[in-house]
């Protein structure tokens, strides 16, 4: 199982440590043409406006669409997150515009408000460890949309068919059950 990680900015590293600690191969992502070998793709933190660019510069937005067409899995975590939503509070265009959530942007405050919580997990047997870092909120999420977590009232996993958004950065902890969960849904969406 071939999982890419978006390299245009952000946590890539951490992502395919994560990744290949699950037992998949991890795949820097720098030219559309690799998203034909990939099994699923993670769209990592950053600063998602500067993502957005990067990826209208370089031929991912109709790309990643495409990949998405495919039913191929797609994770986006932070700053991926707001790059997959089809809503951006204060916006008036979406990136990606494929998860039916909207989200606010830096909703948790400024870097020095960063945290790192366990978080509950709906229908997991135990809690993941979560990194929030300038972190989005998902103020509403569409009838399709699974809602895997919450913190303090507001939405932070959300989980729609192929799709998975996390408002925090499960890379940057040893634990890497949201990765194995993610490569559970790719071997899904694969069989």
């Amino acid at each position: 199982m071939n999982v890419g990680v978006l390299a245009l900015q952000g946590a890539v590293a951490e992502h395919i440590r994560s990744i290949e600690s699950c037992g998949a191969k991890g795949t820097i992502v720098k030219r559309t043409e690799q998203l034909d070998e990939l099994d699923g793709l993670i769209i990592p933190g950053g600063e998602s406006t500067t993502i957005g660019k990067l990826m209208r510069t370089y031929g991912f937005i109709e790309a990643v669409k495409a990949f998405s067409e495919q039913g191929k899995p797609i994770f986006g975590t932070c700053a991926g997150l707001i790059v997959l939503a089809e809503r951006i509070v204060g916006e008036p265009a979406a990136h990606l515009g494929l998860l039916d959530v909207t989200v606010a942007r830096n909703a948790f405050g400024r870097q020095r408000e960063s945290f790192e919580i366990d978080l509950e997990m709906k229908d997991w047997n135990r809690p993941v460890r979560a990194v929030f870092i300038r972190a989005p909120l998902i103020e509403s999420a569409g009838p399709d949309v699974d809602v895997l977590a919450s913190y303090k009232d507001g939405i932070v996993a959300v989980r729609q068919g192929h799709l998975l958004g996390a408002s925090f950065h499960p890379e940057l902890t040893d634990d890497n059950s949201m990765h194995a969960y993610f490569i559970e849904m790719i071997r899904q969406y694969s069989a």
